[in-house]
This record gives structure tokens, sequence and C-alpha cells, in this order.
């Protein structure tokens, strides 16, 4: 109990520190000194010194199962393994939200130790339009989500954490993942600081660009770590299916790799300044529209929180809050810029890169459809529909083709103005031949094959060019190992949804199937009591057409606390290919549902997606 009450003490001293920044920030604004006051420092410290305190409490009640917490007893159990106790703390709704505080402390504290180059006012005002996105943080905790609240007489035991979260991808997900929204708060507060002081020039993107590296980097890690649970924790054998609370990540990722490439132009050519600022915002924005959409018990999703529709409310009128700010400010400043505006010419890496946004807010439009148009249908005519893959596929995937050849010549092209008859010839013939090798691996798997085909030898051909420039240009070593690593995601994929194959079946123990000349075996079940659950684990031999066998071990967990049921998926793979096998006990039977799919190159889209965050990494620590 003490701890809950130093936990909720501490929140309330940071929010009062928050105030005293948003005032002292502005006082100090209008002294025009030279240098920061070391006060500010001090008050960012204490600051996050009191949200890290309050974090701490809270991660101490999981530990001890202090059940006079509230937030302990609705996520906790005395039998949940220590590790999943510590985790938990974030696995819900008050927690979470309590990370997200963290992170923003933590974001601005290192902000403004690590931008001492950078004009005092410019970083007074990041500081000041950080504080109102951390008060609001703050006041939402303290009035509707008190991670701290408290229950009286305590109960003996609590309910217990949703098992599917009871994973190590999971527990490291959320932070990883929030690393990436909060970091957006940062540029969207340094945006305005920066566009209220005319200071939108290469010198201020040089320095905002490690700050969008970073974001970017941990908000790809994060989306990762979600499509690798989904993919071996929720038995689908999927890592992707366009569930709400997926594109809810993928939306500001967009946004966010739009920006990265945005602030290059602005560096290189101090072109795009409001294009720039637009991006920032948005970013931001969509960051806290995910907030919104989870927290709301709006979408239905394995990922939601369905809480109080209230707290839905109190984000969605803080979001109108800073989006009307940031337009009152944006279109009252803007008006400031007088600089000539630089002439495009349209062979030029400015003008590839200005396309492949296009391409990516096309993206990014067809995500936000898909996820918000059943809300506003529901809302409006009380009709429910669900929007799956293959609207998202229908829309994105042709556009993905040319999209995939800019990106090959884009980089290739010179700054301001280049001749496309440098264009050689030898590019276009192998661009051919990329198709070619496409049409020859899809024509007999496809009944689409125009589109797949194509598809596949643009991605094909960024892969090979982006291997040449590897080899042949050294100077910008991250880019092209981003771009390599997303050639090779989208081949994975496409190759993935061919080659993949599925079989659904419903066996007893001494059963078998054949299936593509593979014969499934189910041999066994052994039952073990673990810390928190039953497990029954199955034994199945997998014999292929060269009589070369693999045991597969899928499982069944019985959780005590909540009583609930999981599968759990075993997989055996290989740099070809995974075999992943899952089960489900069918009720009142001793008959289990068997899924038994073989995955094409799984583990290259789980490379890729490094190789594109390695990239991203890569570029932080350049020149640094």
């Amino acid at each position: 109990m003490i701890s809950s009450y130093i936990g909720y003490y501490s929140l309330i001293l940071g929010f009062i520190l928050s105030i005293i920044l948003l005032i002292y920030s502005i006082f100090c604004f209008k002294k025009n000194n030279k240098k920061i006051n070391q006060n500010i420092f001090s008050i960012l410290f204490l600051q996050f010194f009191t949200v890290v305190l309050s974090f701490i409490s809270l991660i101490y009640s999981f530990i001890v199962s202090d059940f006079t917490n509230e937030t302990v007893y609705n996520n906790s159990h005395t039998t949940k393994p220590l590790f999943y106790k510590i985790t938990g703390t974030w696995g819900n709704h008050e927690g979470s939200l309590l990370l997200w505080l963290l992170v923003l402390t933590l974001f601005i504290f290192l902000f403004i130790i690590f931008s001492k180059k950078q004009p005092t006012k410019y970083r007074l005002l990041s500081v000041f339009f950080q504080q109102i996105i951390i008060c609001g943080f703050f006041l939402f905790l303290l009035s509707t989500s008190n991670p701290f609240n408290l229950l009286f007489p305590a109960p003996k035991e609590g309910l217990g954490l949703n098992p599917i979260l009871q994973d190590p991808a999971l527990a490291i997900h959320p932070p990883i993942l929030y690393l990436g929204y909060v970091g957006s708060s940062i540029i969207f507060s340094a945006s305005l600081a920066s566009l209220i002081q005319n200071n939108i020039n290469s010198k201020w993107a040089k320095h905002i660009k490690k700050w969008i590296q970073t974001a970017w980097f941990f908000l790809t890690i994060g989306i990762l770590l979600g499509s690798i649970w989904a993919y071996y924790e929720l038995g689908w054998g999927g890592f992707w299916f366009w569930d709400p609370v997926e594109n809810v990540s993928l939306m500001p990722w967009l946004c966010l790799t739009a920006l990265l490439h945005t602030i290059i132009v602005l560096e290189k050519r101090q072109l795009l300044k409001s294009w720039t600022l637009i991006l920032s915002i948005a970013t931001f924005t969509l960051s806290m529209s995910g907030t919104f959409l989870v927290r709301s018990g709006i979408l239905n999703s394995v990922h939601t929180f369905a809480n109080d529709p209230a707290r839905g409310v109190f984000i969605l009128l803080f979001l109108f809050f800073l989006i009307i700010l940031s337009l009152i400010l944006f279109f009252i400043y803007q008006e400031k810029e007088a600089t000539p505006q630089k002439k495009f010419f349209l062979v030029s890496k400015e003008t590839s890169i200005l396309v492949n946004n296009w391409f990516m807010m096309y993206f990014l439009s067809v995500v936000l459809i898909g996820t918000t148009y059943p809300i506003f249908l529901e809302v409006m005519v009380d009709e429910k529909i669900s929007i799956g893959p293959p609207f998202f596929n229908k829309l994105l995937i042709p556009f993905l083709t040319f999209f995939l050849i800019f990106m090959s010549l884009g980089p290739k092209l010179n700054w301001i103005k280049d001749n496309y008859k440098n264009i050689k010839y030898s590019r276009i013939g192998l661009f051919l031949i990329c198709i070619l090798i496409s049409f020859y691996l899809i024509k007999n798997t496809s009944t689409e094959i125009l589109f797949t085909s194509i598809l596949g030898g643009a991605a094909l051909y960024l892969l090979l060019t982006t291997i040449r420039e590897f080899l042949v240009n050294k100077h910008n070593i991250s880019q092209t190992i981003s771009h390599f690593g997303f050639s090779l995601f989208v081949l994975s994929i496409l190759l993935n949804s061919l080659f993949s194959s599925e079989i659904s079946a419903n066996m007893k123990i001494g059963q078998e199937v054949i299936y593509k000349k593979e014969q499934i075996k189910f041999l066994s079940l052994e039952t073990h009591k673990k810390e928190n659950y039953k497990s029954v684990i199955a034994n199945f031999e997998i014999i292929d057409k060269k009589k070369n066998s693999i045991y597969l071990y899928p499982e069944i967990r019985i959780y005590n606390q909540p009583n609930i049921l999981t599968s759990e998926a075993d997989i055996k793979s290989t740099i070809f290919f995974d075999k992943f096998l899952v089960i489900n006990l069918l009720k009142g039977e001793e008959i289990f549902n068997v899924r038994y799919q073989t995955k094409q190159f799984m583990i290259w889209i789980w490379i890729s997606t490094c190789l594109i965050s390695i990239g991203g990494i890569l570029g932080i620590f350049k020149r640094l």
C-alpha cells in the first residue's frame, strides 16, 4: 500500500513540475538569455525522476502482489511468474499510459541535453510544447486512469493477466513500440518551436533528422516484435492480418517514413519546408489517434484495452486541442516565410523522393479508410462490417509495384537536375529480365499472374540494384541496406503467399493424415503442471516424401487465473520454410483440431525487417 501512495504522490509532484516548466520556459523565453537557465535542466530531471519513481512503485506493487492496488488486482495473481508480474505493469491500460508518460519525460530531458548547439529560444519552445503534451497525460492519468487506486478491504487474490499477453515478445513489444510512438512527440514539439522561430532550414533538418531516425527505428522494431508474437502466439500462422490495431501502428510508420525522406530534401536543398511540418504534425496526430482508438473501446481486436469510453473522450478532446493548436500556429507563422521557392526539376533525386512520398500518402489513406470506415458506418447507420486483406491487397499491390520502381531509380539520380538520357538501357533490360524470372516462378501458382509477376519483378529489380549500389557506392550504406531489406521483405511476403500450404483436420491419438506427400502422425499426449497453468503437450511426427522425420510438440495451456485455455504452436524453422502446427481441443470429445502449415521463406520476412531497421540505426550513428 505504501508503494501506491509513493507512486500517486510522485505523479502529483510531476504534474506540478510540469505546470512550473510551462510557465518558467515562457518566462525564460521572454528574457532573451543566450543560454538556458540551469533551473530548466534541474526541473526536467526532477520531473523525469518523479515519473520513474512512480513507475518503479507500480512495478513493486506487482512484484509483491499488493492487491490493495486496483490495477494489480485486475491484472495480476500470486501464482504468476515474476517476469510476467513485472511486464504486467505495462500490460494494462493504466500501466501502459504511465509508461507513455515515462517515455515523454525521458525524451524531452534527452532532447534538452543533446540540442546544446541549437538556438536557446528554439529549445525553450520545444520544452513548452512538450510540457503541454505531458500535462495532458498527467491529467489523463490522475483524473480517469489512476494506476494507484486503492481497494478496501484488500482482496486475497487477483484476477490475473490475460494469458496471451504472458509472452516474452509481447512483454518487450509495448515499451519499444512506445519509444517510436512517443518519439514522434519530440518531433512535433520541435517542429512547432522551429516554425515559430522561422528556423526551418538545413541546419535544423540535420539536427531533427536524428530524432526522426530514432523514433522510426523503434517503431519498426516494435511492429516487428508484434508481428512475430502474432505469428506464433495467436495460432493463426500469419504475421499480419490487417487487424485495426495493427493498422494503427502502421499508419504513423508510413507517415514517419515519408518524413524521414522529406527531411533529407530539406537538409540538402532547403525544399519541402511546409511538407516537413505537415508530416511532423500528422505523425504525432496518428500516434495519438492510435492511443484513442485502442483505449476507447471502439475497436474490436485482441490488442485493445476495452475500457470506459469516457477515457477515449478525454484523449479525443486532447487530440483535437493539439491538432487545432498546431494548425493555428502553422497558418499564422507559415506566412512569415519569405524565402523564394527553389525550382523543382522533373528528373532529380528530390522529385523522386516527392513522388515516393505521394505513394506513401496513398498507402496511408487506404489503411486509414480501411480502419476507420467500419467505425463511422456503425455510428451513422448502426451497421457492422469487417474490412479484411482483399480490400487492402487490391488497392495497395498495383501501386506498390510503381513504388518499388521509383525506389530503384530514385537513389541513382542527381540532386537539383539530372538528364533522363543518362538512364542506361541496361537498367531497362535488367528490369525486363526480373519480370521474366518472376513470371516463370509464379505462372503455375497464382491466378493474378499479371500483377504478381510485375510486383515480383519490381521487387527483384530493387534487390539487384541495391546490391549493385552497395558494391559500387559506399557513401550511403544505411539507405542501401534499408532499401535492400524492403525489397527482400516484399519478395519474401510474395513467395510466402504463393508457395505456402495448409491443412486442417480433426484427429485422435494414433491417427495419421496424408497431405501433399507428407504423413502427419498424432503419436501421444503428455500433461505437465506449471507454475500458473496446466500444460497438455502433443507429439506429432511429420514424415516427408524422402522419409525424413521431424517432430512437433504443440501445446494447450489451461491457466488457473483467469481460467482460460490457449493454444501454443510449435514451429520448426529453416532458411527455406517453417513447419507450423497448432492444435485445439474440441469440447466433449477426445478429438483435436489439427492445423498444419508449411510457411515458405518465413524467416526471411523477419530478417528483411531487421535489415530495414539496421539501415535506420546506421543512419542515426552516421557522422555523429
